[in-house]
């Protein structure tokens, strides 16, 4: 079964080289909605007084992501900020806080946070999410898979409209929900995702 891990676990986790220098801190996880990819981080100082730094972590350059830190094999992997943030989409980091619709056009929730696969291929298998109960005012946190192609606009993140019989309440079986989404795709309706999500960005 697929190991998961919630981005945000990653944030002021540590960045050390093969030697056993720490030269950062994860400050932020950059990631590509349309690639459904980590593609590095920016990161900033140690200390109470460090800021943000000129270099960014390309994701490329990461040897190992372990419990307590993310692994490099030396300072030469970091890379100028806006090599690794970008201009596009995968720099804008706009995904917390986006609703979710599926690709029918029925809104699902709010993104929370962003979950990975585990063991370095910067996978995004799906999202934590804000669930409006059916019927009701409250909202749940759940789980969400993502499909394989997955359409961002400015204003919603747009998900199979399969996906939410998939969903779990809790990440550690989420693995198997994710499994179980892949092995059984759908296929894509009509309209296309960026339709549904109220054209393009």
């Amino acid at each position: 079964m697929i190991t998961l891990m919630l981005a945000s676990e990653l944030t002021k986790r540590v960045v050390v080289t093969l030697d056993g220098e720490a030269v950062a801190q994860v400050r932020d996880t950059v990631f590509d909605a349309r690639a459904g990819r980590v593609t590095g981080f920016t990161l900033s100082g140690r200390g109470l007084l460090a800021g943000p730094l000129k270099e960014s972590l390309p994701f490329s350059a990461v040897h190992a992501i372990g419990p307590a830190a993310v692994m490099i094999t030396g300072e030469t992997a970091l890379e100028r900020r806006d090599l690794v943030a970008g201009a596009g989409d995968a720099g804008h980091g706009q995904v917390i806080g986006a609703p979710v619709l599926t690709d029918q056009g029925t809104e699902t929730g709010t993104v929370l946070d962003v979950v990975l696969e585990a063991g370095g291929s910067g996978r995004v298998a799906g999202f934590e999410i804000a669930a409006a109960e059916d019927g009701d005012r409250r909202e749940r946190k759940v789980f969400i898979p993502r499909g394989e192609t997955l359409a961002v606009s400015g204003r919603a993140l747009v998900v199979p409209a399969h996906a939410r019989h998939f969903v779990a309440d809790d990440l550690p079986s989420f693995g198997a929900q994710v499994e179980a989404f892949r092995a059984h795709p759908a296929q894509p309706c009509g309209d296309s995702p960026t339709t549904a999500a109220g054209g393009p960005a």
